[in-house]
């Protein structure tokens, strides 16, 4: 018989506190078309992008995380000192180690939480939502602060026709802790590795590092019909099995945020799912672009900043991307 006692957490966990940060410089379609042979409305036709932020030097992974963090304490009404444990989704924090997690930790004066990255592209933030979930009703963390980042600027290639218009840069981040009702859902999640190709980085580093030094830094590339596929009608029934999981049907929905990778696959998504006219969708991709692991806390926030969504709204939230991974559950609003 084991003599290990059980774990003193909360019966459940709820999102309390959500946070953003854009950076300043706003990019719109006019600047990546002098690098590539399109046009405003073929971009805006294609994606639905009609401008994004690119970070500058001193907006770095941690500097935008730190900022987006203190917005979701202050929203949380939790101090620093509370938080035990960081957990960061990115994948363009280019320090192998240690994890950017340890800085942002210190730098909005955590003390000693435990602290990590993790690399699981658009959908992350919902990998790093589940852990802290996970984390907070197990009790070994009462306040978890959950942040997805990106600079994808870096890994832009601005002579790439099918991806130049496509990324953005920022972070979001949410404080998850203890609930006395059910906030967060049953995760529904997984990968499809035979598909990794059709999202990937150009080179591997190691590769990069031994090559003629005039070779393109790398940068993400996609093959985007076999994306665009995957993600308008797999996802959505991924999306089903999470409102299933939840037992919940669209009826009941006050918010739809899906990872912002494409107007016209949120058009879809919605149109797949039979989603009443009701509920609000976010489409924050049109001034933000797609930020990867930031994008559906960034939804989020700007949801609930212009008054779109309200404090205790049901929310369906999905992330998907390069692995090709996925995450989706129903959360409520902060």
């Amino acid at each position: 018989m084991s003599k290990i006692k059980p774990a003193k957490g909360s019966p459940y966990a709820r999102i309390l506190g959500v946070g953003g940060y854009r950076p300043t410089r706003v990019v719109p379609n006019e600047v990546i078309l002098e690098t590539i042979d399109s046009s405003d409305e073929w971009i805006r036709s294609r994606s639905g992008i009609a401008s994004r932020h690119w970070a500058s030097p001193q907006e770095t992974v941690a500097a935008m995380s730190v900022e987006a963090s203190g917005k979701a304490l202050a929203d949380a009404g939790i101090s620093p000192e509370q938080i035990g444990a960081v957990i960061v989704s990115t994948v363009s924090h280019f320090k192998q180690t240690p994890a950017v997690a340890t800085e942002i930790a210190h730098r909005i004066g955590a003390g000693k939480p435990a602290a990590f990255d993790i690399s699981a592209g658009c959908a992350g933030f919902g990998y790093g939502l589940t852990l802290a979930k996970g984390m907070v009703v197990e009790g070994s963390a009462e306040y978890v602060l959950v942040i997805g980042v990106e600079r994808l600027s870096d890994l832009t290639d601005l002579e790439d026709r099918a991806t130049a218009f496509l990324f953005g840069d920022g972070a979001g981040a949410v404080v998850v802790g203890p609930s006395d009702e059910p906030a967060i859902g049953p995760t529904v999640w997984g990968s499809e590795g035979d598909k990794s190709e059709t999202i990937k980085q150009t080179v591997p580093w190691d590769e990069f590092r031994s090559t003629d030094t005039a070779q393109k830094f790398p940068a993400i590339t996609q093959e985007g019909q076999a994306v665009f596929r995957w993600a308008v009608f797999e996802m959505a029934k991924v999306a089903q099995q999470a409102l299933d999981a939840a037992g919940i049907t669209p009826d009941d929905l006050d918010v739809f945020i899906p990872h912002q990778a494409n107007m016209r696959i949120i058009d879809s998504m919605v149109k797949t799912l039979k989603l009443p006219e009701h509920v609000t969708v976010a489409r924050d991709v049109e001034t933000t672009g797609n930020t990867s692991a930031a994008s559906i806390p960034l939804a989020m926030e700007r949801l609930l900043a212009t008054g779109a969504a309200k404090s205790g709204d049901t929310a369906l939230v999905i992330g998907f991307g390069a692995g090709l991974v996925y995450a989706a559950t129903v959360v409520t609003l902060p």
